[in-house]
């Protein structure tokens, strides 16, 4: 029986942009820069002003199927392993965002938890956040910490620091071809 939550009834969204974004961070942080670099927030903050309602949730909706895709991938090399996604990855990540009171307030976390669950589980994050109405303005960063902290995971795993990034980059050339 099919779930109103299925992934097949999720909008992709715009998934390079989502992508750029996070590999943008990704390469910060291993440059050493922790803080958000001031041409490239003024950079960012045109790009977010050119958009409307629909970009907007585009771009949302991006980010949440690269949480699913990158869910899917650790679920899957995990029970390779003999090894449930849901008690290896939500704590580690959960942990992680209660390490950073000033980018995820400690009321995001449970709806963060909850996308990286559905996420694991094979439900569309974006669906299943949708019915609790429309995403916050408090959301936005704790939904980039939560894709960026996945990708950050995967390429531990990987031993590889563009391993998240290029997976991605693949199955959106892939797609593109048929």
């Amino acid at each position: 029986m099919s779930s109103p939550y299925d992934p097949q009834f999720a909008p992709a969204g715009d998934v390079g942009t989502a992508l750029m974004m996070i590999d943008s961070r990704l390469k910060g942080i291993h440059s050493g820069r922790t803080e958000t670099d001031a041409e490239q927030q003024a950079l960012t903050d045109h790009f977010a002003a050119s958009l409307d309602a629909a970009g907007i949730d585009d771009v949302l909706d991006g980010v949440c199927t690269l949480i699913f895709m990158f869910m899917t991938w650790l679920r899957r090399t995990h029970e390779e392993h003999g090894k449930d996604v849901i008690e290896y990855v939500v704590p580690t990540l959960v942990a992680t965002m209660r390490q950073m009171p000033k980018s995820v307030g400690a009321e995001t976390i449970p709806t963060m938890a909850g996308l990286v669950i559905a996420a694991g589980t094979d439900l569309s994050p974006n669906l299943w956040r949708k019915q609790y109405g429309y995403w916050t303005e408090e959301e936005m960063t704790p939904l980039e910490v939560t894709a960026f902290l996945l990708a950050e995971h995967i390429n531990r795993i990987a031993a590889d620091p563009d391993f998240a990034t290029r997976m991605i980059s693949r199955a959106l050339s892939g797609s593109d071809e048929g």
